[in-house]
């Protein structure tokens, strides 16, 4: 494993100075945002300092651009679960809305959750949202998902499980 430690400062320095620009033109086209993509470019080389491998090194840009989509990917997640918030909070009455410390606190948890919850298989975050949002008996989410109800069982333990080990694993 190569690490920032271990990788000398003048490879690092190398890899940034040939591939920051191309990282953030690359960006800029995704986002149509200067600002956002040069924001993305400087977390993808953090996360380049903070772990990487030998092969990864090999091929640069495929390493920067695998990791740049990955976190373009949850900058769009955060984005969209915040939109859906901020249109929620608008049906709201005035004083009922919380301050912007507390949205951010709210938009920060729900993108955590989210991330959590895209790592389960499709099915069963689809039977854990039924039993946790809509409320719905094992039964009915059988029903509903055409198994039976013992394999919504097993999906539930597994999402538990998921989830246990993400908050506390």
């Amino acid at each position: 494993m190569v690490t920032a430690d271990t990788l000398p400062q003048s490879e690092l320095h190398a890899l940034y100075r040939n591939h920051h620009g191309w990282l953030v033109n690359l960006l800029w086209r995704k986002l149509g945002n200067a600002d956002n993509a040069a924001d993305l470019a400087q977390d993808t080389f953090a996360r380049l300092l903070v772990a990487c491998d030998a092969s990864s090194l090999r091929e640069p840009r495929a390493y920067l651009t695998t990791v740049a989509s990955r976190l373009t990917a949850q900058y769009f997640r955060r984005l969209a679960l915040e939109r859906a918030y901020l249109e929620a909070l608008a049906l709201q009455p005035e004083a009922a809305a919380p301050s912007p410390e507390t949205r951010a606190l709210v938009v920060e948890a729900l993108t955590a959750v989210s991330t959590v919850l895209e790592q389960l298989p499709p099915r069963v975050c689809e039977a854990f949202l039924l039993s946790q949002l809509d409320g719905l008996a094992y039964k009915d989410i059988a029903q509903r998902l055409g198994v039976t109800v013992n394999v919504v069982q097993k999906w539930m333990s597994k999402a538990f499980l998921h989830c246990y080990t993400a908050v506390y694993g």
